[in-house]
């Protein structure tokens, strides 16, 4: 009688046994046959007198589990005369992941029968100190049928002879048969019953789960409903607000009105009282500080003011653009010329002074400068700022700070609080900044730059500042600041050349 044995082995570890038992049969009489039935492949041997056909499914790692059942059912229907044993090879004691899922599969296709027929061969070609848990635990549910192929019992054909025993031991306890074709029908048709309802159940999930999606969005669109009403009552409740905030700022916007026309006609009531002999005074302001600190829209500014410039619908006019050369704005002021001079940063990245740019300022500014306004931004004070004194003392003299004024600058289009008090924010400033205002005889002004205010303070602003202006042109007897640095007439042929490129 053949023993046919149905062998569940990876590639790796067919070879490894086939190689095992080519070497232990050179000196044999009889050697073992190797042939293959389509995929399956056979190897027939004689052991003990005994007749004995491995007939192995050769799995691949990448292989489907319908690819597996395939090739198991291959193997199976090879054995013409039943399976006696189904034999699964490891490798030096090592029940790797794939092993144990091919056993996963066999098992829900084959029954728990197949455990009553399976015996776990380790090929062992090194030695094996300890075996893992889910090997022991393999050889546990398999009652104990554990058989190892060493390097000890190499050389000889009675290597196989532990695996007939143990084959012989499992028959005993099994009635002498083995695995049947009955047992293979019943557990196919319990592994089909098992399918389908994986299936039934799988599909049951999924309507349960579409039936709670539907639930969910049908719940969802009563709470957006229930959003979209409250959301009408809000916009309703805002509309009322928007329409008694526009009542609020036309009611501004007029009395804004009613404040510039009566700043009009007290300056024409001043200009009319002019004299000729007054056309000829002159008061030079230069600004100075640094880069976006909002000189230009300060002279832009003072300059609409006192020429008396508004508009209801004025237009929100963006933030102007760095300034690259000394220019001049005349306008007439309180019976006065207002000379406005608009300058760069006067020194460069490293601290240099830029000379020319101080000759153009000065040159503008002829006979002289009266009033320094140094201009710094509301809530920007940095490392720069706080050095500037002390540069702008280099470049004009020790007495740039007796005519220096400090000229916040504030712009309420960029998302700040609206400055309730300017002395309440100096008070609470930098140490460095309230050193810069004693330097500068703690004289400052405020101005707000952003023009397109309803409720702009522009005007009351722009009359204090100049107001600070003659006070402190007054107390220095009306003469210009006159810096000894450049030559006189050097500086009227650098204002002759400047105003010819204009022209």
């Amino acid at each position: 009688m053949k023993h046919m044995m149905v062998v569940v082995s990876m590639e790796e570890e067919w070879s490894t046994l086939k190689s095992l038992v080519q070497e232990s049969y050179i000196d044999e009489g009889q050697q073992p046959s190797f042939s293959s039935t389509g995929s399956v492949e056979v190897c027939d041997l004689i052991v003990a007198s005994r007749s004995v056909s491995f007939h192995c499914a050769v799995l691949k790692k990448d292989m489907t589990e319908e690819g597996i059942s395939q090739a198991l059912d291959s193997c199976f229907k090879s054995c013409s005369q039943g399976v006696s044993t189904f034999l699964l090879l490891i490798q030096n004691g090592r029940y790797k992941k794939r092993e144990s899922r091919i056993m996963e599969f066999m098992q829900a296709c084959y029954g728990p029968e197949l455990l009553k027929f399976l015996i776990v061969l380790s090929l062992e070609t090194e030695a094996v100190d300890m075996l893992d848990d889910a090997l022991l635990g393999l050889i546990n549910v398999s009652d104990g049928r554990y058989c190892r192929l060493t390097t000890t019992t190499l050389g000889t054909s009675d290597m196989l002879l532990p695996l007939l025993e143990m084959f012989d031991f499992m028959l005993a306890e099994n009635g002498m048969i083995g695995y049947t074709e009955h047992m293979d029908s019943e557990a196919k048709s319990r592994y089909t019953a098992d399918t389908s309802m994986k299936i039934l159940t799988l599909k049951l999930q999924e309507a349960e789960e579409k039936e709670h999606a539907f639930k969910e969005l049908v719940q969802k669109r009563e709470e957006y409903r229930g959003r979209e009403m409250q959301e009408l009552k809000a916009k309703h409740a805002e509309d009322r607000k928007m329409e008694a905030d526009v009542k609020r700022q036309y009611e501004t916007k007029r009395e804004s009105l009613e404040e510039a026309a009566m700043s009009h006609g007290a300056m024409l009531q001043m200009q009319l009282n002019l004299t000729n002999n007054d056309n000829g005074k002159k008061t030079s302001i230069i600004l100075v500080g640094m880069s976006g600190s909002g000189k230009t829209s300060a002279i832009n500014l003072i300059s609409e003011r006192v020429g008396n410039q508004y508009s209801i619908n004025e237009a929100f006019p963006g933030v102007p653009s760095s300034t690259l050369t000394c220019e001049r704005k005349v306008v007439l002021a309180e019976g006065r010329r207002l000379v406005l001079v608009d300058t760069p940063e006067l020194w460069d990245e490293d601290g240099a002074e830029n000379m020319e740019q101080v000759k153009d300022c000065l040159a503008l500014s002829l006979p002289g400068p009266h009033i320094f306004l140094l201009t710094i931004q509301l809530g920007r004070f940095t490392q720069g700022e706080s050095e500037m004194v002390s540069r702008l003392q280099k470049i004009f003299g020790r007495g740039f700070t007796e005519h220096a004024i400090v000229l916040f600058t504030h712009r309420n289009d960029i998302g700040r609080h609206k400055i309730e008090s300017i002395n309440d924010y100096v008070a609470g400033a930098h140490a460095s900044l309230q050193d810069l205002l004693r330097k500068c005889g703690s004289r400052y002004y405020i101005l707000n730059v952003w023009r397109n205010s309803r409720n702009s303070p522009s005007y009351s602003q722009v009359k204090d500042l100049l107001s600070g202006v003659h006070k402190l042109v007054a107390s220095h007897g009306g003469g210009p600041y006159v810096t000894k640095r450049f030559p006189v007439e050097q500086l009227k042929e650098r204002k002759r050349v400047i105003e010819e490129r204009l022209m």
